[in-house]
């Protein structure tokens, strides 16, 4: 990929932030693990080889027949019937590192649930059995999903909406900036607490509730930047040799509003991973059995005999969140056009 010789300054400036840089890569590489949690925590093993033919449980169910079962019901490959149908044909079974996915139940435990962390839970168990490092990985998954998600969408929006009060002004700057302020005052937390007493929350119906309100954090900055480029006189030679408007906002004064919204765009999604976590922790956020590290919060509160939930919780969230910051605290500066 040929960067411009100013893009490629501030990589090397990006790059110079050794805290940053590393954080950058820690993050891609847990967030990629985390794509494979099916790989890495599943309560289904990976591969089967029985009877000469290969099988992918984690991939496709099979019922207890394919493996000389007598019922067509999907396999339970612990149960010490299954377990005893493939040791009678020498099959080969792998498993994930972690025998448990985040909704699975350990109905081995020696002790009341929450469990403390054993050999065969690493970090314990919640108060009803599931196992916590599998319900961590799916939950950091789904957090970093959602926020990007979110932030990604919030901020297309942010920056139309932020282009056109700044190039036009006028009426279509005031009316916005009216609708902005009558907007921001909305009680979203309220609302979401209304809207979740009558409608099931899920991932998509809880995105599209934020995504109505979080979307105005960018509109001032690139409205800023609208308002001083349009006025510039490269973009003024552009509009008297016939440019279209869009054409113009697109090609001479967006780049340089991207700038400060590149610099915004980590913090924004620290917030919204934040957000999420706060409403799975006061229970108006995914819907109840999801991974989520709010409610992994809220479990760590309610069983203070056990500590290893909110240690847990807490650690994930500070890592998550201390990574996304120093990105954040690099892309600023190696965007700053005063460095």
């Amino acid at each position: 990929m040929n960067l411009s010789p100013l893009n490629r300054r501030r990589f090397a400036r990006f790059k110079a932030n050794r805290r940053g840089w590393w954080s950058l890569w820690l993050f891609l590489i847990l967030f990629g693990l985390s794509l494979g949690a099916e790989l890495i925590a599943n309560d289904k093993p990976l591969a089967v080889h029985y009877d000469g033919q290969w099988y992918f449980p984690a991939l496709k169910r099979y019922p207890e027949t394919a493996f000389g079962g007598e019922f067509p019901l999907e396999a339970n490959y612990k149960s010490p019937y299954i377990r005893e149908l493939l040791a009678a044909k020498d099959s080969f079974v792998l498993w994930a590192p972690i025998p448990f996915s985040y909704q699975s139940i350990n109905y081995d435990l020696k002790v009341p649930a929450p469990a403390p962390p054993s050999a065969q839970n690493w970090l314990g168990t919640d108060d009803q059995g599931r196992d916590v490092l599998a319900r961590v990985i799916y939950g950091f998954r789904i957090s970093v999903l959602f926020a990007l998600t979110l932030t990604i969408l919030s901020s297309i929006i942010g920056v139309i909406a932020g282009a056109l009060q700044g190039f036009y002004g006028g009426w279509v700057d005031l009316a916005g900036q009216r609708f902005l302020e009558i907007w921001s005052g909305l009680p979203v937390l309220y609302l979401l607490i209304i809207l979740a007493s009558f409608v099931q929350p899920n991932f998509w119906w809880l995105l599209g509730i934020m995504l109505l309100f979080s979307w105005m954090s960018l509109v001032d900055v690139v409205r800023a930047e609208f308002l001083r480029g349009r006025n510039l006189e490269y973009v003024r030679a552009a509009r008297a040799l016939g440019m279209q408007n869009g054409a113009i906002m697109y090609r001479h004064i967006l780049p340089n509003a991207m700038i400060s919204t590149m610099t915004f765009m980590p913090f924004i999604l620290t917030g919204a991973i934040g957000t999420l976590t706060a409403l799975d922790f006061l229970g108006f956020g995914l819907p109840p059995g999801a991974p989520s590290l709010g409610e992994l919060v809220a479990q760590g509160k309610s069983n203070l005999q056990a500590p290893w939930l909110g240690m847990s919780a807490f650690a994930v969230l500070a890592l998550m969140l201390s990574l996304l910051v120093f990105i954040g605290e690099s892309a600023r500066d190696a965007f700053d056009p005063r460095k």
